[in-house]
């Protein structure tokens, strides 16, 4: 799969709109809490401002009902890419209004307009044919690089793209970055390669998994959907999270693996609570003693050292959903045992997105990760083999 890529089309002079992902974090004050996402799209920014060209950036924020609303407004965005960037940054008042377009279409060489968020028009969710075509008239040349959402049709991810030829648009500088790291570890990792897969739910992993199977050495099951593997076992796991129909996939995914002779890891004891609540009762308890009316809320010590001597002979790791309910501190533990652990490892270590770049943050261990990757979902559909919307349209026919 050959990429279109910025640095080999011409872009100088032109009016460029990148799509980015500033779907960052915020506080209840509208205060920035993590700006990584803003951060990672500066290369592509100042690499069109370098090359005399006037910028439209466009991003969704949240999830906005209808329309404009306050809280989801892109304005504390614009203020850190002006702090950023140490240039101005105009603001317009809307996505695709007149004042806006004439705005757009007014913009000098080195200035930049941001858009609001892309969201609060109905038809960028629906691919809306004509707010795509309104968006491709901004611009001479359009560039994704909001990996991030690249996994979605939309309006200004994929519909905008089919209104440039591929000598006028492209990846941005991220989003090849991110492509050519997940390609790479999926199709050419060094040995052993060891999947540490978490989180809730099997039902949002499963394909990952199928797909997985066949390619790593080693396959460590933990967070909330360890359960239905457990159960699917035989094991008694209480009220812990199970989805009872996926039973006979979680068997048949550990078949698979047996067939495969990759190594398959559960936890062999957790933290156990009498409900799902932060001030919950809780204690440790092997897998075989899980009580009747409790629930499974983060890998136990026994099954983080396991884990963590499961990974260092490891050579490539790739990480996709915490190990318990990290948010509450009380089952926090397992999670940073193994962010600690993968961060310690001499692998080339891939962080997919989402929960678990929050995680490996949180535990200050984001420096020692070899790549986190801006995107929870899109990496996972990439694990999946699936090739994304926003990056089928950048693809060169060869």
């Amino acid at each position: 799969m050959k990429l279109q890529e910025i640095k080999n089309i011409d872009i100088s002079g032109k009016r460029v709109f990148i799509r980015c992902d500033f779907n960052v974090p915020m506080d209840e004050y509208n205060n920035i809490t993590d700006d990584r996402r803003i951060r990672s799209a500066l290369n592509t920014i100042r690499y069109c401002i370098d090359n005399d060209c006037s910028v439209i950036l466009a991003s969704h924020f949240g999830r906005p009902k209808s329309g404009f609303e306050e809280k989801y407004s892109l304005k504390p965005i614009a203020k850190r890419l002006h702090i950023l960037l140490k240039q101005d940054v105009k603001m317009a008042e809307d996505v695709v209004g007149e004042t806006t377009l004439k705005t757009a279409a007014n913009l000098k060489s080195g200035e930049i307009l941001l858009l609001e968020n892309m969201r609060f028009e109905e038809g960028e969710t629906k691919n809306d044919e004509k707010l795509s075509a309104t968006l491709a008239s901004m611009a001479d040349v359009y560039i994704n690089d909001a990996f991030g959402v690249s996994h979605r049709a939309h309006a200004s991810v994929e519909g905008i793209s089919k209104y440039f030829d591929i000598e006028h648009k492209a990846a941005g500088f991220l989003l090849a970055k991110e492509i050519k790291f997940f390609h790479h570890i999926v199709h050419n990792p060094k040995r052993p390669f060891v999947s540490i897969v978490g989180g809730s739910k099997v039902s949002g992993k499963l394909e990952a998994l199928y797909n997985l199977v066949p390619k790593v050495d080693k396959m460590i099951i933990g967070g909330g959907m360890a359960f239905t593997f457990l159960k699917a076992l035989g094991y008694e796991v209480g009220n812990s999270l199970v989805e009872d129909d996926l039973i006979p996939e979680a068997l048949k995914v550990m078949e698979e693996a047996k067939k495969q002779g990759v190594k398959f890891y559960l936890p062999v004891d957790v933290v156990a609570a009498e409900a799902f609540d932060a001030e919950a009762f809780a204690k440790p308890t092997t897998i075989q003693e899980i009580p009747k009316n409790w629930m499974g809320l983060d890998i136990g010590p026994a099954t983080a050292m396991l884990f963590s001597q499961a990974l260092e002979d490891a050579h490539t790791i790739l990480w996709n959903g915490p190990m318990g309910v990290y948010e509450m501190e009380k089952f926090a533990k397992g999670s940073a045992k193994i962010s600690h652990a993968v961060a310690a490892s001499y692998a080339t270590t891939v962080v997919g997105g989402g929960d678990t770049a929050d995680l490996v943050r949180v535990t200050g261990d984001e420096d020692e990760m070899t790549f986190i990757s801006t995107g929870g979902g899109a990496s996972l559909e990439l694990i999946e083999g699936k090739v994304l919307p926003g990056v089928k349209a950048l693809v060169i026919e060869e």
